[in-house]
Parts: C-alpha cells; sequence; structure tokens
C-alpha cells in the first residue's frame, strides 16, 4: 500500500525583470491581502528600494511600518516582532539582500504572518527558501521557515548591487553541483531521504549558470535576470526537498567553519565556492567536475583560493580538518579528513600555494 505524502510550500508569485519595483502593490492586491505592512530594511535598501516602494502604498493610503537592522542576529528578529506587535501590522516585507530577507522570514514564521521578499542583490537563494540563516555567536543557525509568498525581484536595481554579491550569488548556486553530489551519496550509504526532482532542479541550476558563466558581466540586467531565476530554481528546490540539501553539503560546513575561524573574512557565496572546489575533487578526482567548477567562478571573478578569499593556508586547512563535525549531515567529508589529506586536496586544486 503506497502512503507516501508530503507538502510542497512554494512562492505563489515571482516577478522578475525590468522596473518590476512598481509592482508590489500591485502584488499585494494579487494574493489579497489587507491592513498595513511592515517593511524589513537595512540602510541602503531602505534608500534604493524600501522608500519608494512606500511611496506607493502611500498613495493608495497605506502607511507602511518600517524597520532597519544594521546586522542579522536573533535580536533582530525579536524586534521586528516587538514591532510588528506594537505597529498592529497585517504582514510583513523583506527588502534587501539576504540579512533584511532572512530576518522578515523568521519574524513572520513566528508570528504566522504571511511575508513577500524584495531582494536588491542577487547574493544567495534565501530570497526564495524556506531556510533562514542567522549568526550567533561564532556559529551561524539555518532554520526552517515559511518561503515568501511573493518575490519581487528587480533586475535594474539588482544589476546595480556592488559586482562582488552578484558573484557570490553565482558562486552559490554552482555550488549546488557538490551539494546534490553529498546528497546522492548519504542515499546510498545512510539511505538518507532523497528526491530525484529537487536533485535534479539544483543541479539543472548550477549546470546553467556555469555553461552561462562568460556572459555573466557586471552592471548588465540580462546578467542579473539570469542569476536571480537560478536563485529562484534553487530555493524552490529547497522547498521541494523541504530540507537545505539541494543546495547545502560538504562546501557549507566548510564556509561555515569559516565564519567561526575567521568571522567576516569573506562573503557565504564565496567560501562556498572554493570549498565545492575541493569538494567536487574529493567526489570525482584528477577527471573531476572540479576543474568546471573552478573555471566558471573564475571567469566571474569569483574567488577561487584562499588568498582571494583573504584567508590564511592554515585556517583552510584546519576548516577542512574539523568542518564535518559542525552538524550531524552525511557528506563526501565523512567522519573527517586528518590535515595531511586536507592539504593534499586543497594544493592540488590550487585552494593554497604547495
Amino acid at each position: 500500500m503506497f502512503e507516501k505524502s508530503t507538502w510542497i510550500r512554494l512562492p505563489r508569485n515571482v516577478i522578475v525583470g525590468h522596473d518590476v519595483l512598481s509592482s508590489v502593490v500591485d502584488a499585494v492586491d494579487e494574493l489579497h491581502l489587507q491592513g498595513r505592512p511592515l517593511f524589513v530594511t537595512s540602510p541602503t535598501p531602505c534608500r534604493l528600494a524600501a522608500e519608494p516602494i512606500a511611496a506607493d502604498f502611500e498613495a493608495v493610503g497605506v502607511e507602511p511600518a518600517v524597520v532597519t537592522v544594521e546586522s542579522a542576529s536573533f535580536d533582530a528578529v525579536e524586534d521586528v516582532i516587538e514591532t510588528a506587535e506594537a505597529a498592529d501590522v497585517s504582514y510583513l516585507v523583506g527588502i534587501g539582500g539576504g540579512k533584511a530577507i532572512d530576518i522578515a522570514k523568521m519574524a513572520s514564521e513566528q508570528l504566522g504572518m504571511g511575508f513577500l521578499s524584495v531582494p536588491t542583490a542577487a547574493s544567495h537563494d534565501g530570497i526564495v527558501s524556506n531556510r533562514g540563516s542567522v549568526p550567533d555567536g561564532d556559529s551561524r543557525h539555518s532554520v526552517a521557515a515559511e518561503p515568501p509568498l511573493a518575490v519581487i525581484a528587480d533586475t535594474g536595481v539588482l544589476a546595480e548591487a556592488p559586482w562582488e554579491l552578484t558573484t557570490a550569488g553565482c558562486a552559490d548556486i554552482i555550488s549546488n553541483y557538490t551539494a546534490v553530489m553529498d546528497w546522492r551519496l548519504a542515499r546510498r550509504l545512510q539511505n538518507v531521504e532523497y528526491s530525484e526532482y529537487a536533485a535534479a532542479l539544483s543541479e539543472m541550476t548550477a549546470e546553467i549558470l556555469v555553461d552561462n558563466a562568460d556572459h555573466v558581466r557586471p552592471g548588465l540586467e540580462e546578467s542579473a535576470w539570469v542569476v536571480t531565476k537560478a536563485l529562484m530554481s534553487s530555493g524552490v528546490a529547497m522547498s521541494i526537498a523541504g530540507s537545505s540539501r539541494p543546495a547545502s553539503g560538504a562546501e557549507h560546513l566548510f564556509s561555515h567553519q569559516l565564519d567561526r575561524l575567521a568571522p567576516g573574512a569573506a562573503l557565504h557565496g564565496h567560501q562556498v565556492g572554493v570549498g565545492s572546489i575541493m569538494t567536487a575533487y574529493l567526489h570525482g578526482g584528477e577527471r573531476g567536475i572540479w576543474t568546471d567548477i573552478r573555471d566558471a567562478l573564475a571567469s566571474i571573478d569569483a574567488p577561487t583560493t584562499a588568498a582571494e578569499l583573504g584567508i590564511d593556508d592554515g585556517t583552510v586547512i584546519e576548516a577542512l580538518t574539523t568542518c564535518h563535525a559542525i552538524r550531524d549531515r552525511y557528506t563526501i567529508l565523512g567522519n573527517g579528513m586528518n590535515e595531511r589529506a586536507a592539504r593534499e586536496v586543497a594544493t592540488k586544486t590550487g585552494v593554497i600555494d604547495d
């Protein structure tokens, strides 16, 4: 008797393209949301996007409440919750990069309210996923949350974001290759629950970016379009899987450990990109896909070495040998690497010098 079931939560509407920032009010109307919104933003996105959107709401007689967050933290989530309760709002709108959107996402989950995602930088797949990530001391917590009701991504705004944020988003997507490799390995060796559909979508998304890396260039709306659509697909893959498995494997463990050992040294997407080069090598050896990953990252000006990350060789080796213990998730790292093995893979892939 077949008894399997699943519950997939996806955004109801996704609006991507030129000058769609002016469509936020229409998106709210289409979703039949009533009442006052709370904008969760940060300083620069507030000026670039939140203020114009607020003017559109005011033109139809709605005055949004606004919270401007300086840093991502659980305290910031609590501040948003307190403001939402005090301001008597009905839904949230996260406007900004990963920080503002993750905080809005996590606050909306606790408040039991829907939220809309309005990214101003294509820096990671959290703009659409059902996961939120917030630093806590020397570690980072990834927690389940509701995905946005709608995503409104203006390619004009995204194209003007700092180029390094876009390259971080690209690297985050390209790392899906090794995340799926780890997921398949975990299914074979540990009988981990696995979704062919989610894995295929995630892998195809990474492949699209690798194949189009030469065409992703600063200041081009077409590039912002390609990257944003890829981030959307990656987030949807996680929602289908009901976990971060399609986009998070050993390369993410490596990045999380770097956050502990060298906090603030590099962007998350750049760290997972470098981690993906090494973990792909572990999966495929000399003839593996790791060279394609490295070349695609280099093509979009993303880091491929420890030096380009601004991290010393010793920290890379320490992260590789200890990151397997961060969470109970089976990956190619298994029960860990010794220092000699870690140094060999980092050297052979060019991440550190001989």
